[in-house]
């Protein structure tokens, strides 16, 4: 055994493999686990992951690339494949595994990467994962593989030809049931259009629905009411039983939230409210309390009477509109004109009159060009 990062160490090692028992195969599956925004990852952090993955590989190709073995299989990971929340470390170490097999295919060379999913197993590198993790995972349509399941799905890839492979387990019926901003990426096209465009609809009309039930009540229970939604989706995303797990008073971070559960949860309460959050959100409102303060303030400002949604979230819900259907050249043009008359009003209205050269250039126009224009104004007017 030996640290195959280190190429004299590896070297020494396979020099020892005796001549009446020559090396036919090589199964690399060493990895480690530093996971964190992208923004938090130092070059040491980089190098942690990389090395066990990057180097060890290449060492291992370089010194048996005159070998004539039957197989070489690096364990790779689905997370190189579609990314994972908070591993980009991890997902560049895994791609290059992928793309050093392709390199050896190239060279006439044995070589399959296998990019696998999630085990059950608790060992390893699943050992690091809390329920939390697992548990966004199975919602997002990757059930963890057990451990037969994880040796058969080995065995068939042995004997592909491919030079590389997937090895994950899906479930359909989770992603069905899943919100479109829950699942990977590239699970999102296997979810109906019919799911998506519902999913967007109902986030459009949830700030007019919350808006409109803070109007119902007093300044002071209008705090307290969307607390109450703020802790329940917090005591969601951090797998509580019930939302009285969470302390009102207590930070974001003294709950144990880090950057990939306050993204899960900016994502939740999006949905939850229908407004666009950045994802700094729990980092600029530290406690539940605050954030609910700011969601008051967004949908229902002022204590004067019933209030509906803000302007800007009614904004967001015209937006989240449009994105959840497809439209015709017409209609897109219909609109693109109708926000150019709310446009002027913004600026402080434009005057009445008729056959301008805008208004003949409308006329002629295709719908790309009047979204073009639309574009070029909204661009202007972000410059002021």
């Amino acid at each position: 055994a030996c640290d195959t990062a280190d190429r004299d160490a590896t070297a020494a090692l396979l020099a020892a493999v005796p001549d009446a028992h020559p090396l036919t195969a090589v199964v690399h599956t060493a990895g480690v686990l530093d996971d964190g925004v992208v923004a938090s990852l130092t070059p040491e952090r980089l190098a942690a992951v990389l090395r066990p993955k990057v180097d060890a590989a290449w060492h291992l190709h370089e010194l048996t690339r005159d070998l004539d073995l039957a197989a070489f299989l690096p364990f790779s990971s689905i997370a190189g494949v579609m990314g994972s929340p908070g591993q980009g470390n991890y997902a560049a170490a895994n791609s290059f595994l992928d793309a050093l097999t392709a390199h050896r295919r190239s060279l006439g060379l044995a070589g399959t990467s296998l990019a696998w999913g999630p085990w059950s197993h608790d060992g390893g590198m699943t050992s690091t994962l809390s329920d939390t993790d697992m548990r966004r995972m199975q919602s997002g349509g990757l059930p963890p593989l057990s451990v037969d399941q994880g040796f058969g799905l080995f065995d068939i890839a042995r004997g592909s030809d491919e030079s590389f492979l997937v090895l994950v387990g899906l479930a359909p019926g989770a992603m069905r049931g899943a919100a479109p901003e829950d699942l990977p990426p590239l699970f999102r096209g296997m979810v109906r259009s019919s799911r998506r465009t519902a999913a967007a609809t109902d986030a459009a009309g949830a700030a007019a629905a919350l808006g409109a039930k803070l109007g119902e009540l007093r300044a002071d229970e209008r705090v307290r009411y969307v607390t109450d939604l703020v802790r329940e989706q917090a005591a969601r995303v951090l797998g509580h039983a019930t939302p009285k797990a969470v302390d009102v008073t207590q930070e974001f971070r003294e709950l144990g939230f880090d950057s990939l559960t306050a993204l899960e949860l900016r994502n939740h309460l999006s949905t939850a409210t229908g407004l666009r959050l950045p994802a700094t959100l729990v980092f600029d409102y530290p406690t539940p309390t605050a954030l609910a303060e700011h969601f008051v303030s967004e949908l229902a400002p002022g204590d004067e009477g019933p209030q509906g949604p803000s302007l800007l979230a009614e904004l967001d819900r015209l937006e989240a509109l449009f994105a959840a259907g497809e439209h015709d050249g017409i209609t897109r043009a219909g609109i693109a004109l109708r926000l150019g008359q709310m446009l002027d009003k913004v600026r402080g209205g434009a005057p009445e009159t008729t056959g301008t050269p805008v208004d003949d250039a409308f006329e002629s126009a295709s719908a790309d060009e009047v979204l073009a224009f639309i574009d070029n104004e909204l661009g202007r007017m972000g410059d002021h």
